[in-house]
């Protein structure tokens, strides 16, 4: 099995900062993509960052320039670093990841695994 633990969500003025973390545990051979996703009240949840194996990332317009996404492979980790926060990133926010892992008796393959979700509320 396979667990994602997200941390570090809370309540901040605007123009405030967060740092998200996402812990990866269980039977992890190596991590591929992982990403952090946002849904908002009412709104489908959205791609927010994403950062490769390769240390490539990707980000969504409403984002550029004040999020910071990272990782750290040695201790499955993947971070989002929120800086110059507006009201309208509050949301629960879920990391997902693509797994290698392997149960016993059976071959590696990967999967899917999302966290189960930190609030961040930003207040005006």
């Amino acid at each position: 099995q396979v667990q994602l633990v997200e941390s570090g969500g809370g309540l901040v003025q605007a123009g405030g900062s967060l740092r998200l973390s996402c812990a990866g545990s269980g039977s992890i051979l190596s991590i591929n993509a992982m990403g952090w996703y946002r849904q908002a009240p009412g709104k489908q949840r959205e791609l927010v960052a994403g950062i490769t194996s390769g240390g490539s990332t990707n980000y969504a317009d409403s984002v550029k320039g004040r999020f910071t996404i990272s990782r750290d492979d040695a201790k499955n980790t993947v971070y989002l670093q929120m800086d110059s926060l507006k009201p309208e990133d509050t949301a629960v926010y879920y990391c997902n990841a693509y797994v290698w892992t392997k149960r016993p008796y059976t071959s590696s393959y990967v999967g899917l695994y999302w966290g189960q979700g930190t609030q961040v509320t930003v207040s005006s």
